[in-house]
């Protein structure tokens, strides 16, 4: 380890850095009751210290990567990543090494790692009473092309055991037969990991314990959001949109909810994924809007039009210039007029649409050229409204569901996903001693052509 990373920090350093262009150096290894450190020494003038072996750092791995048609980034907070023991790619673990608060590091992911030994690296032909899932809470389960299952439901596949959750995805359904892809999500896509550091501290004395697979954590999800091999993945067979409760939204609207329904921290990320696209003098339309719209208040919009089911919630946002009560179920035509926004963002709401494409063509409607349409959500919501098809779905699959709404509405480009895991729980929130970690946030957006 110490020969690597020596290697990787002459090997980077900066142009200029030296008068001359030779790089002469003495490697010391120092060995003393805190732990090992290497430095590199410049002609007696300059030293550069490599490996702390004492060092518990908390780091922000972002991982991103292309798919048909889209672009993806995956955040990752990690706390307390064990410098020593975790594992990491090794350039990166070099590459960190001297590295203050707020520095990045960048290393291509070899993505052969993410395929199994033993699997096909091609979808394989089995018969299709090989696939025999249980029924779920909305009934039986419907193969459907281009979507993700728990190893578990096939029977008769050699290495598979039941009870495996590890995701494989349905490539083809087939006539009594269906092809089945067996590898990672992310198996052969081109993946850009990388670290920004965040608090640094000391770990003090160690007396074994267990290591982290950080790249293994960030990957574990990622890869289900995006199409196969740019096919429309199925997730409309069937009766997707049905509800538990299917009865008037405006009764059980009727009552207004002023609690949020995300912690703090979740919260600050949503405002942060606005913060980034919107700018002061947009007309921006809040849909499915209630109490809060998670907008920075820095921004001075021309307008902020609230669209939601209940009168009062809407009065209680201050962001809000204009409110309109509208149910979007019984509804989806939008009661404004076409090209008028710069944007349009939907927090938290969009599992609760039962004709979600005509939801986003009358987005699309409304949206200027160029604006974009941004929606977040988390995996939290009312499990009476909320569609059938969102509760079999893995937290990243939902993510596919709502980039294909997007797709199939066909007037967005660019379309993008984003998600953010792992952040800790803010002291005082009424879950902080059952659930460690902040609500994770996912978000899908795209740009009117």
């Amino acid at each position: 380890m110490v020969a690597e990373c020596l290697s990787a920090v002459v090997g980077n350093r900066e142009p200029g850095l030296f008068d001359d262009s030779s790089w002469k150096y003495e490697l010391r290894l120092y060995r003393g009751f805190q732990g090992n450190h290497v430095t590199v020494r410049y002609r007696g003038r300059f030293t550069v210290k490599l490996i702390d072996m004492n060092a518990s750092v908390d780091i922000v791995f972002y991982l991103k990567w292309k798919s048909e048609g889209a672009s993806h980034t995956e955040g990752y907070h990690a706390s307390r990543v064990n410098m020593w023991r975790d594992l990491l790619p090794s350039s990166m673990r070099c590459e960190l090494m001297g590295k203050e608060v707020g520095d990045q590091v960048t290393v291509t992911l070899d993505a052969s790692r993410l395929l199994e030994q033993g699997v096909p690296a091609e979808p394989m032909r089995i018969s299709r009473r090989q696939f025999a899932p249980r029924e779920r809470l909305t009934g039986e389960v419907v193969p459907g092309e281009g979507r993700f299952y728990p190893k578990g439901v096939l029977h008769g596949v050699p290495g598979i055991f039941p009870g495996n959750i590890a995701p494989f995805r349905l490539t083809e359904p087939g006539n009594g037969y269906m092809e089945v892809d067996l590898n990672h999500p992310l198996a052969g896509r081109e993946l850009i990991l990388s670290a920004v550091v965040g608090k640094v501290e000391e770990k003090g004395e160690e007396r074994g314990g267990t290591s982290t697979d950080w790249p293994a954590a960030v990957a574990g999800g990622p890869g289900m959001q995006a199409r196969w091999r740019g096919r429309p993945t199925d997730y409309l067979s069937g009766t997707p949109f049905t509800r538990e409760d299917e009865s008037d939204d405006r009764l059980f609207y009727k009552k207004a909810r002023f609690a949020q329904h995300l912690d703090r921290t979740a919260l600050e990320v949503v405002e942060g994924i606005y913060d980034r696209h919107l700018s002061d003098g947009m007309a921006v339309l809040d849909l499915m809007a209630g109490p809060y719209s998670h907008i920075p208040e820095k921004w001075r919009l021309k307008e902020v039009v609230g669209l939601g089911m209940n009168r009062d919630e809407l009065d209680r946002n201050r962001r809000l210039t204009d409110v309109k009560v509208h149910d979007l179920n019984r509804e989806p035509a939008l009661p404004l007029i076409s090209g008028w926004f710069d944007a349009v963002i939907c927090s938290v709401s969009v599992e609760y649409l039962t004709d979600p494409l005509a939801v986003f063509r009358e987005v699309e409607r409304v949206l200027r050229p160029g604006g974009i349409f941004i929606v977040t959500f988390s995996n939290r919501w009312f499990p009476p409204k909320a569609i059938g098809i969102w509760k079999e779905l893995h937290e990243f699959e939902r993510m596919g569901l709502v980039s294909e709404y997007f797709f199939r509405s066909g007037g967005f480009r660019k379309i993008r996903t984003w998600s953010m895991r792992g952040l800790p729980r803010p002291r005082g929130d009424k879950y902080y001693h059952a659930f460690p970690h902040s609500d994770p946030v996912y978000a899908v957006w795209g740009e009117k052509r």
